[in-house]
């Protein structure tokens, strides 16, 4: 087992200082983050005004059942990462590997999802540029413009949070969490659920809240 002694780092007095520190910095910078999709939103927002009428008609040509599907994914996929925190923090060792790579098995399964939904985008001639669908109005584009830039980015964010999950399990396997140290999993979980976050805004605002009006 990892004693808390041997992680702290010389800058640090005590685990729970280094711990404290570790937080605030991954509040910080999700608060970046928040800032940095928030200004998306407002600009999903400010042309939705403008636009309201086009951005109903682009809404209907988005894909209900892959976002349903996604969702369903990525809520579960929060559920797992919390049961690896929890497993740590138990000193359930072998219990936070299976639940890291479940959590990461549900997070690749989102992006293949994903991916068939782009194919059927870009079948569909829902890419904004010069083969754009010619039944849908021109302003339908900047709808569009906003869902690939607004989906493709939380994918980006996605495969990051994938690339630190996997080596939160690498660390698993070799036993470096215990109920005295986790802070590392923990503060990948806040980054995993944030990532979760997101979505469960984009979902209502690209395809549900509109399709109806």
């Amino acid at each position: 087992m990892t004693e808390p002694s041997s992680i702290v780092a010389e800058q640090f007095d005590t685990p729970e200082q280094q711990s404290e520190a570790a937080h605030l910095g991954v509040w910080t910078f999700l608060a970046t983050e928040i800032l940095f999709f928030g200004g998306l939103f407002l600009a999903y927002i400010v042309y939705r005004h403008f636009y309201f009428h086009e951005f109903v008609i682009a809404s209907r040509h988005t894909d209900v059942l892959f976002g349903t599907v996604n969702s369903i994914i990525l809520l579960t996929s929060s559920l797992t990462m919390a049961l690896a925190v929890h497993a740590a923090a138990e000193n359930y060792r072998r219990a936070v590997a299976r639940w890291l790579s479940l959590t990461i098995l549900l997070g690749i399964s989102f992006l293949v999802v994903k991916g068939f939904e782009y194919h059927k985008d870009i079948a569909d001639h829902l890419v904004p540029g010069a083969h754009f669908n010619a039944d849908l109005p021109a302003q339908a584009q900047i709808f569009f413009w906003l869902y690939w830039t607004m989906t493709g980015l939380h994918a980006l964010h996605l495969v990051i949070g994938l690339g630190v999950l996997s080596t939160m399990l690498w660390l698993a396997r070799r036993h470096r969490f215990s109920s005295a140290y986790h802070t590392p999993l923990t503060l990948a979980g806040l980054y995993w659920h944030f990532v979760d976050i997101v979505w469960l805004f984009l979902f209502p605002l690209l395809y549900v809240i509109q399709r109806h009006s």
